[in-house]
């Protein structure tokens, strides 16, 4: 089997509906199967798929696994030669999937790609095209220097504004909304850090499978849709908010104990931590 597509979903009912019509509505010739891990949902999701998705491969986990160790559920059925971790909340075109086996098929040094990930209005989503948060680039992205300057490449590490996003190019790492990879390559470096409930997943991931010596590609010729923004630290109900934020500092910590904590002084550790903590509390 050419590809195993994995879909983490819960409580998205509707927009699990439009995820899986783009998937049949895609004019791909590629060897494919669809796995979705739902997460407990109680929305009505897994009927959804019965009724309607008879040929998704559904796996019904007793309780909220969070995003890693779902995605790594679905991993355990998983078939093909590459695998695509697609968010339950995106909408592929006819040609994404093409375009982008297509592209692995032909770049064999390339460990991850990903397409152009748009929000509904038409922007890229900022998150799928992505540097590693050091402590320079979350600093510059928390104060807002980022913002203010989103070309100058000192103060613009973390999402990269400075490159032609009309251009393939290589980058640390994408969203998990579309993440392609090789089977081998999880195979051999592991796949998603069950530590990781929610966020920050897809980076710690990019960042093992480029120590390795792979490259992350962000590929523009084809795009997805992202309806982002619609749980979590997003949500309108505040008790959401306030676990996902907290979900956002402790994933944000893991990442920099893990990666970044033995690299630099403690005064930068204690003023990269205090500042990701004080941005989860003002932004729930």
């Amino acid at each position: 089997m050419k590809l195993s597509i994995i879909i983490v979903n819960y409580n998205t009912k509707d927009y699990l509906r439009q995820v899986l019509q783009s998937i049949e509505a895609s004019r791909d010739k590629i060897d494919k199967e669809t796995i979705v891990v739902d997460n407990a949902s109680t929305d009505g999701s897994q009927t959804v798929i019965r009724r309607h998705f008879n040929w998704v491969k559904l796996i019904q986990a007793s309780q909220n696994l969070g995003y890693a160790a779902a995605n790594n559920l679905g991993l355990t059925r998983a078939k093909g030669e590459y695998i695509l971790f697609l968010n339950s909340d995106t909408q592929i075109l006819s040609d994404t999937l093409t375009t982008m086996v297509k592209f692995m098929d032909q770049h064999q040094d390339v460990g991850i790609s990903t397409c152009q990930v748009e929000l509904p209005g038409g922007q890229i989503d900022p998150a799928s095209h992505r540097g590693f948060p050091t402590p320079w680039a979350a600093l510059t992205y928390f104060t807002g220097l980022e913002t203010a300057f989103p070309k100058f490449r000192l103060c613009g590490q973390y999402h990269q504004g400075w490159q032609d996003l009309s251009a393939i190019h290589e980058i640390d790492s994408p969203a998990g909304a579309f993440l392609l990879t090789r089977k081998l390559i999880l195979d051999t470096v592991g796949s998603f850090d069950d530590r990781f409930f929610m966020y920050a997943e897809d980076l710690d991931l990019s960042l093992r499978i480029k120590q390795t010596g792979w490259k992350v590609m962000y590929v523009p010729t084809t795009k997805i849709v992202h309806h982002k923004k619609k749980s979590g630290r997003h949500s309108a109900d505040p008790h959401l908010r306030a676990i996902t934020s907290q979900h956002f500092f402790t994933t944000m910590k893991l990442f920099y104990d893990k990666h970044y904590k033995h690299k630099y002084p403690k005064i930068i550790t204690w003023i990269v931590l205090s500042g990701i903590w004080f941005i989860s509390k003002i932004r729930n």
